[in-house]
């Protein structure tokens, strides 16, 4: 049986290893970081979108997410309008070229993803994804 602490450093030294060889690739293949990425996805998934959902949704500050959806809008990919229920906030939109990049770039993801999950047996694979799904909705209630 594996202590609480052998668990957190494999899961934590795990997903610092993925996030950098998908980033790697996204960087390499459309000049574009994972991060980015998951801010373009977040907000093409949805109907209406705020700085605050993205920030609840990967669970960092605002202002943070702020700075970060700054960075899209600078690339062109993402733009924000006022928000006609609420003049504090912006609804955010992708842009046609955000789109576009984001269209670009999600095989890359899913190939890197899937390449790096074939490292393990299917049925391990989907014991890790059950287990890992009904801990983080533990974690979000």
């Amino acid at each position: 049986m594996t202590d609480a602490t052998t668990l957190f450093t494999d899961l934590v030294r795990t997903e610092t290893r993925l996030y950098n060889r998908i980033d790697a690739r996204l960087r390499a293949g459309h000049d574009m970081p994972l991060g980015s990425l998951e801010f373009l996805r977040i907000i093409g998934g949805r109907p209406v979108c705020r700085v605050y959902d993205i920030a609840h949704e990967v669970d960092i500050t605002v202002g943070a997410t702020s700075k970060a959806v700054d960075r899209l809008v600078a690339r062109g990919w993402c733009e924000r309008r006022a928000n006609p229920d609420d003049r504090r906030s912006s609804l955010l939109l992708l842009t046609p070229a955000g789109e576009q990049a984001l269209a670009a770039a999600l095989p890359t993801f899913a190939a890197a993803v899937t390449e790096l999950g074939a490292a393990l047996p299917r049925q391990t694979l989907d014991q890790l994804a059950d287990g890992l799904h009904q801990w983080r909705q533990h974690l979000e209630e």
